[in-house]
């Protein structure tokens, strides 16, 4: 029998080989923009051990010496639909990105935010042989967990143990060695659609690049926007993308829900271009320069130039209030914030000890946003910004960046993954993991 984790275990040994050889690149592939970072890791003779359970549990000290910033074509709801564009914008961001490091890289990590996101929780226990609990006791409980049958046409993304619990101590992370009598594990599985995440790896190997490894973008935002205190109580992190708000739940420092809403900013830009007759490039800057979503008295004597070529003179140089301009953006704001209010309800949010929700992604600029997110989600509400990280320049610096950095501290201290432990193949469940992540065999 085949080892089903296979894939998988072969990206990680590349990423792995990479980090020690010092240089790897992270692949944002975004509706709005695609950005690429050239990261350069320190010290890298050997990982540093740090708690956890898997070979590739660690951290490493590590900087930016390229980015690469491009707009993004042939994407739409987070999702490529124009291989050949796509292709072309992601070869001139990691150019770019290369050329300002000035080194070659073989080798990168990508996120994708679409391809609907599907969130399972396992579970699995055990009887221990013996007292202390082995390497080959976590490989065992791991394999007790019950997958269930996702579909035709989905793949599982992350695979994440998130708790163990010896007898009737529970919120261990590293069990081995410890005395008990039962072992026990709560898992956390996301699934996405194949064929999204296939384009992906299709493009980037034709960008001349081996694939190292794959993530969803609301995870990585969550962990780049949120303080550990969050992470730990338990929050929710919102990232209003370009054609997605992505939702990603966490509790224990470990992510343990995460989706996403097929509407984001572009479509914001849509409503405005549609309302005022305007280009969706000039909608976008009026959307930048001018939008809220909280009205005030004095935004009906603010009035914003319009400008047009239609050759109609009263048309092209018109002007409309800043008031009938987020009257276009709230209603579609509000929209997207009810849907992922529903999401939330529905994952049991309400039930976890915090109530916190961060706001992050180029979307959550908008001002007013977090009153009226307040007003609609019914929690403590904040802007998230994304961690600092070394010699990131400050034009990458604000929320539209939350999952590309969250990306390299995923890389600098990578999450155990359930094909990261040592389970026996005879072991495997009868509904095994086989099909996890299989469209990387098209492109080895």
């Amino acid at each position: 029998m085949n080892d089903p984790y296979e894939v998988q275990r072969t990206m990680r040994s590349i990423r792995k080989a990479a980090l020690q050889r010092g240089v790897i690149a992270v692949l944002d592939v975004g509706t709005s923009k695609i950005a690429c970072l050239v990261l350069k890791f320190e010290m890298m003779d050997h990982l540093k051990e740090a708690e956890g359970i898997g070979p590739m549990a660690g951290y490493a000290g590590f900087r930016v010496i390229g980015v690469g910033v491009k707009r993004s074509l042939g994407v739409n709801y987070g999702e490529i639909e124009a291989m050949r564009e796509t292709e072309n914008a992601i070869r001139s961001a990691l150019q770019a990105a290369q050329k300002m490091a000035n080194t070659r890289v073989d080798y990168v990590i990508a996120c994708l935010s679409g391809a609907k996101p599907r969130s399972y929780g396992l579970a699995g226990k055990i009887e221990l042989k013996d007292q202390a609990v082995s390497e080959e006791d976590i490989g065992n409980v791991l394999s007790c967990c019950e997958v269930p049958d996702y579909g035709e046409g989905r793949e599982v993304l992350h695979a994440q143990p998130v708790n163990f619990a010896l007898d009737n101590r529970t919120g261990l992370l590293d069990p081995r060695g410890q005395i008990g009598q039962e072992l026990s594990v709560d898992m956390h599985v996301l699934t996405v659609d194949a064929t999204p995440v296939r384009n992906l790896a299709q493009c980037v190997k034709r960008s001349d690049m081996e694939l190292a490894g794959l993530a969803n973008s609301a995870y990585l935002s969550g962990i780049s926007a949120m303080v550990e205190d969050e992470k730990e109580l338990g929050a929710a992190c919102i990232d209003l993308g370009g054609g997605s708000t992505g939702i990603s739940i966490f509790l224990r420092k470990h992510m343990i829900y995460a989706d996403s809403v097929r509407i984001g900013g572009k479509h914001v830009t849509r409503d405005i271009s549609m309302g005022l007759q305007i280009s969706e490039d000039q909608a976008e800057r009026i959307k930048t320069l001018y939008g809220g979503v909280v009205a005030t008295s004095i935004d009906d004597r603010e009035f914003i130039p319009m400008t047009g070529e239609t050759g109609d003179w009263d048309h092209d140089r018109r002007s409309v209030s800043r008031a009938d301009l987020i009257g276009i953006i709230r209603p579609r704001v509000a929209e997207i914030l009810e849907e992922v209010a529903a999401r939330l309800e529905a994952a049991g949010f309400n039930c976890l000890p915090s109530h916190q929700i961060v706001l992050t992604g180029g979307g959550s600029q908008i001002p007013g946003l977090d009153r009226l997110a307040s007003s609609i989600l019914g929690q403590n509400v904040r802007l998230g910004r994304p961690l600092r990280v070394h010699g990131l320049p400050q034009s990458a610096t604000g929320p539209g960046f939350a999952s590309i950095v969250g990306m390299c501290l995923s890389a600098a201290h990578p999450q155990d993954e359930w094909w990261d432990f040592g389970i026996p193949i005879e072991s495997y469940p009868k509904r095994s993991l086989k099909r996890a992540l299989n469209w990387i065999t098209y492109n080895w």
